[in-house]
């Protein structure tokens, strides 16, 4: 266990560290006035971005990760710091005490409006909310259900000149029973209601299939609508303009792969610089990675944009992967968002989510030990593997190669059998290094479920019977999501297991890393396991 220091001191150190934290494994400012996308290498998929003031935020998508729609703050658009998550519990609440894969926050946007940020979030199951908060840091209000439906995906506001009041969506094929469509709705003065029934504005079954993720703009008396279409590993940005809210709209693609190696390179926001530079920041899809966040340079030419590198002169950019930085008044230090954590502080690293709306008995900072303590829960009765089960915490994949570590000490209930704690990554296949006890001690097995999603079996291994309570878990993922996973007694020497783990996508998102404690059966009290720290690097 880590020394304890006068709490304090502590506090102060440790808060002073987390600002100027640095990713050991992936950094995007090259430090020479340049950057390499993407500018943030982790599953920040469907990000929305503003610009207020001197500072850029972003959102992206969360599904049903807990807590969601994560936060992120800049001054350059290249150095982004992860600051909050709008959406501490997501409604309904009881619907999300379960595991709900793939469902939740969708593509939200963001805006500053009248001295307020607002964010618009869809639920594909339950209709498009909103949350609004005077400070980006919260607090944010109880979503509102602005329009009830199943299928409603993607929506962005636009505040007309007029004072009228605009939302742009698309559909969720899955719910609504159609797709490829873009549809503007008027909603009421405050935002946070649709008014009429809206008007189809855009078809993409001809050119644009699976047109989604629209946000809305006005410059110049056009009206903008910048949308990906083509599907999310081969698509291209498309974007739509007229002179009036309802069109008729013209159509341009204005980005696409084109003979760079970046698929898909669509989904994202414009925003521009204080001195007029203008930006797209978008995704990518990587697969078991996730949809990573590339920026690109935009200019406007003839009222259209064109996003990345013109480099025949068609007037459809393709991305870049090194260019120089957005020209700002003031140089950022370095930002990443956090990866470790050594659990000294009085909440989790914003860098944790959970697989459902949590429970207060799932887990317990310790700061006078400095350590993580999560107690083991029994396993849904319905569940045949992790699939199933709500308190696994997790964060994303970082970049395409790190290794993380962790330590814990396991203290079991000796009322219970095959209570187990482990590290895992995390899938619709999944993989993990655990410590199971049983009736005559403590054991390390290693299983891997193939096709958890579609209910399969784990297949586990038993290692070795433990001779104490404290060991040092690691996975190493190197290019092509290969995770080979060890163990060490003394955090020196490490074992490594003859097994090397290919993981993959979950449903929507890249592949996770984590932990988790669970049991078997249910009694009056559990076993619990305290993690003294868990570490990203090399």
């Amino acid at each position: 266990m880590k020394q304890t220091f006068v709490i304090l001191f502590v506090a102060l150190s440790l808060n002073l560290f987390a600002q100027n934290e640095v990713s050991k494994v992936w950094v995007s400012d090259l430090r020479n006035g340049t950057y390499q996308n993407p500018v943030m290498d982790a599953d920040y998929s469907d990000p929305d971005a503003i610009r207020v003031g001197d500072k850029f935020y972003m959102i992206a998508s969360s599904f049903d990760a807990i807590p969601g729609l994560p936060i992120l703050e800049s001054i350059d658009l290249v150095n982004w710091k992860l600051i909050g998550h709008a959406l501490k519990r997501q409604p309904p609440f009881e619907h999300f005490a379960k595991t709900q894969h793939g469902n939740g926050v969708w593509a939200p946007a963001i805006r500053y409006h009248n001295n307020e940020f607002y964010i618009y979030y869809p639920d594909p199951d339950f209709g498009i909310y909103l949350t609004k908060a005077k400070s980006i840091n919260g607090p944010w209000t109880d979503p509102i259900l602005v329009e009830a439906g199943k299928g409603l995906i993607d929506p962005c506001p636009l505040w007309d000149n007029d004072g009228k009041v605009y939302l742009v969506h698309a559909y969720a094929g899955s719910r609504a029973g159609i797709k490829s469509l873009i549809v503007v709705k008027e909603m009421n003065a405050a935002g946070d209601k649709t008014i009429t029934e809206g008007r189809i504005v855009f078809d993409g079954h001809e050119q644009d299939p699976t047109l989604e993720g629209p946000k809305f703009y006005k410059r110049n008396g056009y009206y903008y609508i910048f949308a990906p279409a083509g599907g999310v590993s081969t698509g291209w940005q498309l974007v739509l303009r007229s002179k009036n809210v309802y069109g008729p709209y013209e159509r341009k693609v204005v980005m696409d792969q084109g003979k760079s190696p970046i698929n898909g390179p669509h989904q994202g926001a414009w925003v521009n610089t204080p001195n007029g530079e203008d930006w797209f920041v978008h995704f990518q899809d990587k697969d078991a990675y996730g949809r990573v966040v590339h920026l690109q340079p935009m200019k406007w030419i003839n009222n259209w944009p064109v996003i990345g590198i013109d480099h025949d002169g068609n007037g459809i950019g393709e991305p870049v992967l090194i260019h120089k930085k957005p020209t700002v008044a003031k140089a950022s230090a370095i930002f990443t968002p956090a990866e470790s954590d050594e659990f000294n502080g009085a909440a989790l690293g914003l860098q944790w989510q959970w697989q459902a709306n949590p429970a207060a008995i799932w887990s317990f900072l310790n700061i006078s030990k400095g350590s993580l303590r999560l107690y083991t829960v029994k396993t849904p009765d319905s569940a045949k593997n992790l699939w199933e089960v709500p308190n696994i915490l997790m964060q994303k994949f970082p970049t395409e190669e790190f290794t993380a570590t962790t330590k814990f000490t396991f203290t079991v209930n000796p009322k219970l059998e095959n209570e187990k704690v482990g590290l895992t990554v995390y899938g619709l296949s999944y993989a993990y290094l655990a410590l199971k006890s049983k009736k005559d001690g403590l054991y390390l097995v290693y299983s891997v479920c193939k096709n958890a999603d579609k209910g399969k079996a784990e297949v586990e291994r038993t290692l070795l019977k433990l001779d104490g309570k404290d060991i040092y878990l690691r996975v190493k993922v190197s290019k092509g999501a290969k995770c080979q996973f060890s163990y060490s007694k003394d955090g020196h020497t490490f074992t490594t297991i003859d097994d090397v783990f290919e993981a993959t996508p979950g449903k929507w998102i890249g592949a996770k890393m984590g932990l988790f404690a669970t049991r078997e059966q249910q009694t009056n009290d559990s076993g619990y396991a305290d993690v003294d720290w868990f570490r990203v690097t090399n």
